[in-house]
């Protein structure tokens, strides 16, 4: 089951889990995404299954928000006989949840919209979790976490934010957050804490908190790509607006930090990455090796690229000079903030392939087709 299964990640990571065999079920309220995505997943996953001489695995879409009464309707369909006094046993092998609303700016302006659906939401879905006995949950978390450790200018281990106190490599660390700056970024904290202390009361549970940093591209095809609703603020998107008019300079938020050119530095990862490292997070909480309850991981490449360079690769993939003001620092941004990837390379066997040029191309070639 994939909650927020047709927005930008979800949407990629879904035709990942079909392309690797799973059957999915989307959960999605259309609030940031389109229903004409679901025939693009089902179009691109067919033609790869056909060129394998594989069936396509079965794609459904239950258009409302998880926190209706639906929910409950739904996940109970799926549910396993069991003898009296036998654990409940789902059909639903796991869950990965996407639907959290994530801009930092309007959670701001807005908190309680935040907590409820990002903190209370998630909570009530945990509960309707453990009553139908699925135990794989791997949830959708954020850099965001680190909150001003990213001010270190050292890519962030895993372990520079743990929630219980631990040992590692001879450091005793103590739990806890530092300097988390919106209520975007506190409901991840909260919701990692939730989910380790579930964790910890019930050691059955498979839960991965997966922090990423920044996603960016789009699927090759170009039909697959990050097409929100609401005005965008990510830097690919706004720069898309750019290019096609929609508006009409790009602001680049600080010019003096202490980087190579005075601009941030930031992990961009592509999505399609990130999609396969949902899925190696899925594969490797059913693994039978797994004896732990609760884990996280970076999802980043491990390189920083500057905003001024990602410029520059859509300049060059464009062919169009981009009009750029450079202006004051936000409130809360930091200057860096890249991942360590070693833990997910060892524990899932996972890494990032695709450049961070052919994101830029990627989303060229998807803003191309989509203005013909």
């Amino acid at each position: 089951m994939v909650i927020g299964g047709l927005g930008y990640i979800g949407s990629h990571t879904t035709l990942e889990l079909l392309k690797e065999g799973y059957n999915v079920i989307v959960v999605d309220d259309l609030s940031n995404s389109f229903e004409n995505v679901l025939d693009n997943i089902r179009q691109l996953a067919t033609q790869h299954c056909s060129k394998l001489g594989m069936p396509t695995p079965v794609l459904k879409l239950h258009q409302f928000d998880y926190r209706s009464s639906w929910m409950r309707q739904l996940v109970a369909r799926y549910a396993l006989r069991t003898e009296e006094g036998q654990e409940a046993q789902s059909r639903i092998a796991g869950v990965i949840h996407f639907a959290a609303f994530k801009s930092v700016e309007e959670s701001i302006s807005k908190p309680l919209q935040y907590y409820q659906n990002n903190i209370c939401g998630l909570v009530d879905l945990l509960m309707l979790l453990q009553e139908f006995g699925i135990k794989n949950f791997v949830f959708s978390s954020s850099a965001t976490v680190y909150g001003t450790r990213a001010n270190s200018g050292k890519p962030l281990k895993e372990h520079d934010l743990v929630h219980f106190p631990e040992n590692v490599e001879g450091e005793e660390l103590v739990p806890g957050a530092t300097g988390l700056t919106s209520p975007y970024g506190r409901t991840k904290y909260f919701a990692e804490a939730i989910l380790a202390d579930l964790a910890r009361a019930d050691p059955s549970m498979r839960i991965t908190a997966l922090r990423y940093f920044n996603p960016v591209g789009c699927h090759p095809s170009g039909i697959l790509r990050e097409d929100p609703r609401q005005k965008p603020t990510n830097l690919f998107p706004v720069i898309a607006q750019v290019l096609t008019g929609n508006r009409p300079i790009l602001d680049v938020f600080g010019s003096d930090w202490e980087t190579r050119d005075g601009t941030a530095v930031r992990d961009f990862i592509h999505v399609m990455d990130l999609a396969k490292g949902h899925i190696a997070a899925m594969a490797a909480a059913s693994s039978s090796e797994n004896t732990e309850s609760f884990r996280t991981y970076n999802l980043g490449t491990g390189n920083g690229t500057t905003v001024a360079e990602v410029v520059d690769y859509f300049e060059q993939a464009s062919g169009v000079k981009l009009p750029v003001n450079r202006t004051h620092r936000r409130a809360g941004d930091v200057g860096f903030c890249v991942a360590a990837t070693a833990k997910a390379e060892k524990e899932l066997g996972w890494k990032t392939e695709i450049p961070m040029e052919q994101c830029a191309r990627d989303c060229w070639n998807a803003l191309s087709m989509s203005t013909q």
